[in-house]
């Protein structure tokens, strides 16, 4: 099989998930291609909203969508590091001795909802950096090696609202996409209702493994990017430094701290994914346009003056987006 059959059939597969968890959420496409994408560019999404706005079905559909070991950890204020990686036991065995057995935490899973991730302290939330960028545990100097596929999805509440604390930024830098969740419009609500209200739930069914996930993730990342767009990607995430040389006014007024290589990555593997959705096996401009603002925003950390006149990170993209040239100068 050619690289266009490869890609033509990546696209059938996106398509046939998508359309398992269509069965049960209702809209919300830009959110579920947001969350498709990380998972097929090996990458953690998270998901903010108020309360109700499903993002725990959400995930819970994609885990009944895929043949994979799915763990839900609810972050709460007592939540402790322990509870989340494992903690080592002393147990007894028949004879009467007793030795130190690792009892393993839900993040040995590979789906793992974080549900309300910011409502737990960032003691507790940064029990997932190791997890999160190596995919490995570290207890008592023993590494515990996570099962691939490994992905954390994880939910949160504005900030704003009460019980909640500010992921650190280590943490934010970890999740490949940020997507926000808005409210449904009256045909979607209406379709919520009806589907909710009457009769049985639909449920959606298991339509890919593990091995499956593993084999589109190492395809994605053969998925050619011409110079001219790879060196786009990483303009677009030097632009976001304030004072750099590629800084725009918005940027230099408004930024406190632009964007990681990792937003340059992000950038370039949602690129490929998005690609594949369209069959094509190379990567665009607009492709890079398209994942920017999920694989942005919450890399770029504004000012008090940005708060204070109510500037967002999203408009900062935008401006980006409006004037950094896709033309310049390879070496």
């Amino acid at each position: 099989m050619d690289v266009q059959q490869t890609a033509e059939q990546f696209r059938e597969e996106f398509k046939q998930l998508r359309a398992e968890i269509a069965k049960v959420i209702v809209g919300a496409e830009g959110i579920v291609e947001g969350v498709l994408t990380s998972v097929f560019a090996g990458g953690h999404c998270l998901l903010e909203g108020v309360p109700g706005l499903g993002k725990t079905m959400l995930v819970r559909t994609l885990s009944e969508a895929l043949d994979l070991k799915f763990s839900r950890i609810q972050f709460t204020p007592d939540l402790m590091p322990a509870d989340i990686i494992g903690t080592n036991m002393i147990v007894e065995d028949e004879q009467g001795n007793r030795e130190f057995r690792f009892r393993h935490g839900p993040i040995f899973g590979n789906i793992i909802l974080a549900d309300e991730i910011n409502r737990a302290t960032p003691k507790t939330q940064s029990a997932l950096l190791e997890a999160m960028q190596e995919h490995t545990v570290s207890v008592a100097l023993t590494v515990h090696r996570l099962e691939e596929p490994f992905f954390v999805l994880a939910t949160q509440n504005p900030i704003e609202m009460e019980g909640t604390y500010p992921l650190p930024e280590a943490q934010l830098d970890r999740f490949f996409f940020k997507s926000i969740v808005d409210y449904p419009s009256h045909s979607e609500l209406t379709e919520i209702v009806n589907r909710t209200t009457h009769g049985e739930m639909p449920k959606g069914e298991k339509v890919m493994d593990g091995r499956t996930i593993n084999k589109w993730q190492a395809f994605v990342r053969d998925v050619p990017a011409a110079p001219q767009v790879t060196d786009y990607a990483v303009r677009l995430v030097l632009a976001t430094h304030p004072k750099g040389e590629l800084a725009t006014d918005m940027v230099n007024r408004y930024v406190r701290y632009g964007s990681s290589p990792r937003g340059a990555q992000a950038l370039l593997l949602a690129g490929k994914v998005t690609a594949l959705r369209e069959a094509r096996f190379n990567v665009s401009f607009d492709d890079i346009k398209h994942a920017a603002p999920p694989a942005l925003r919450h890399r770029i950390l504004v000012n008090f003056e940005a708060e204070a006149d109510g500037v967002t990170s999203d408009q900062i993209v935008a401006d980006l987006l409006g004037k950094v040239s896709q033309a310049a100068k390879v070496a």
